[in-house]
């Protein structure tokens, strides 16, 4: 009897252990499979907040099981990936990422597969391969699910068809792209796109930065708000300005409120006088970009101007509550009241707080904003630190660090990645900051990842080494038979 009860003993446990097995490999393939989503553009929403509420199939019971495979690209994308699920690309359904190379290739790619179904090279793209005229921008997609917007480095955006690649329009957006480079990404919003323009290394004049809306349609230029001789409508010959520089080149470029449309954006280097000439500064526009709708600068705005320390070096940070936050190149990290600098009346100064950015380095990078639990939490990383903080009574407060250095944050599925242009792509728990993985990846520099159903994607290398291939590197969960 006690034999045959130990017998039926184990056999039970050996089925247990099977349905337990069973389980979880059912419970993985489940996750992987989670219902679709798409990541439109940089950031994940018209605010560049670097955070998704949905699922992704990525948790931490699973992240250990990601494989990894490299897909080579016919140039570098030294910026990020947007995904489409379930379009149609010549005449057949694919999961698609669209990315948009230095030299202007946009190449759509086949998720699961990792081929490139198509690839769109500008017409002039030889006469400027291989040479500093480069963009750093990111694409975005029409709400239409059948059209997206791309940038080159002849200062034109082109409206791409999905199925195919075949251009619908193409505008330029500055009169001088040897000079004016747009090395932000596009944004779409109630069928208007807005694009940005800064200019290259070097800060060679003339330049100066434009906020420039387009009809999604047509591709009509509509209005252009210059940030340097703002009083002025319409595209600049930049050499007609007496004043240069002022570049748009933030990684979230402008960065928009989803309820009222206002436009924010921050300016580099250049002449500031609070009436026509906005250099280091933060500025907030209308949805037309045709009036300033509130703007600061910092009580040490030539000082800033005159040691190469752009305000503009990362675009705003919407944190909800009437409140932002915005870096720089001097370290600091100001939280300021929208209400507190709306008006013409020219800001400076008077911020509610100033935090040291994570390592006290320059910060290039956009902030990732989250909000969880009824908090509002910031991650910023730069090239030698990350840090968590959440907002408590109108104040910034420290929550953790780390000295793990990274480019623009991503919260999704309700875990953070960072990606390290030294070759790591790293998962935390977010709110304690505990490392979930460290995931070899290749070098680079300003990419940055998206995560989205059970994938994540992030383009690897540098523009500065003016290369004209490049790898997207892709980790995924298992997929069922």
């Amino acid at each position: 009897m006690t034999k045959n009860t130990n017998y039926r003993s184990i056999f039970w446990q050996r089925i247990a252990l099977l349905l337990l097995v069973l389980g979880a490999t059912a419970s993985l393939r489940s996750k992987a499979q989670s219902p679709a989503h798409d990541w439109t553009q940089f950031g994940g929403d018209v605010a560049g907040s670097g955070a998704s509420s949905n699922p992704t199939g990525i948790t931490e019971s699973n992240v250990a099981s990601l494989s990894r495979h490299r897909v080579n690209l016919d140039g570098t994308v030294d910026a990020s990936a947007i995904y489409l699920h379930a379009v149609r690309v010549k005449d057949a359904e694919h999961d698609v990422f669209f990315v948009t190379t230095t030299y202007g290739k946009t190449i759509a790619i086949d998720a699961k597969l990792g081929s490139v179904l198509w690839e769109f090279t500008p017409a002039r793209y030889s006469t400027w391969a291989g040479t500093r005229q480069i963009t750093n921008s990111t694409p975005v997609a029409d709400p239409d699910r059948q059209h997206i917007y791309a940038a080159a480095p002849d200062g034109t955006i082109q409206k791409l068809a999905i199925s195919d690649g075949h251009v619908v329009w193409t505008t330029p957006i500055t009169l001088l792209p040897s000079r004016e480079k747009i090395a932000s990404p596009l944004r779409e919003f109630r069928g208007h796109i807005i694009a940005v323009t800064g200019g290259y290394i070097g800060d060679a004049p003339p330049y100066q930065g434009h906020v420039v809306t387009l009809d999604a349609q047509s591709g009509r230029l509509l209005t252009v708000w210059n940030s340097l001789c703002s009083d002025r409508i319409g595209l600049l010959v930049p050499g007609s300005c007496p004043s240069a520089q002022s570049a748009i080149w933030g990684r979230a470029g402008a960065v928009i409120d989803a309820a009222t449309g206002d436009i924010f954006v921050a300016t580099g280097n250049g002449p500031y006088n609070g009436k026509t000439d906005w250099g280091d500064a933060l500025v907030e526009l209308n949805a037309d970009a045709t009036r300033i709708l509130g703007n600061f600068t910092p009580s040490n705005n030539a000082e800033l101007d005159e040691r190469d320390l752009d305000v503009g070096s990362t675009s705003p940070a919407l944190l909800g509550g009437g409140l932002l936050a915005q870096g720089g190149k001097d370290g600091l990290i100001r939280l300021l009241s929208i209400e507190a600098i709306a008006g013409t009346t020219p800001h400076t100064g008077h911020e509610l707080q100033s935090v040291p950015t994570p390592s006290g380095a320059k910060l290039f990078t956009a902030p990732a904003v989250w909000q969880h639990d009824g908090e509002t939490w910031m991650f910023a990383a730069d090239s030698g630190a990350t840090a968590a903080w959440t907002l408590k009574e109108g104040k910034l407060v420290a929550m953790w660090r780390n000295q793990n250095g990274g480019t623009s944050p991503v919260i999704a599925g309700g875990l953070l990645y960072i990606y390290d242009p030294k070759g790591h792509l790293r998962i935390y728990e977010p709110v304690k900051g505990t490392q979930l993985a460290d995931l070899e990846s290749g070098a680079g520099h300003w990419n940055s990842p998206i995560v989205v159903d059970g994938q994540i994607a992030l383009p690897t290398g540098n523009a500065n080494q003016h290369a004209v291939s490049g790898v997207l590197e892709v980790w995924s969960l298992p997929r069922s038979p």
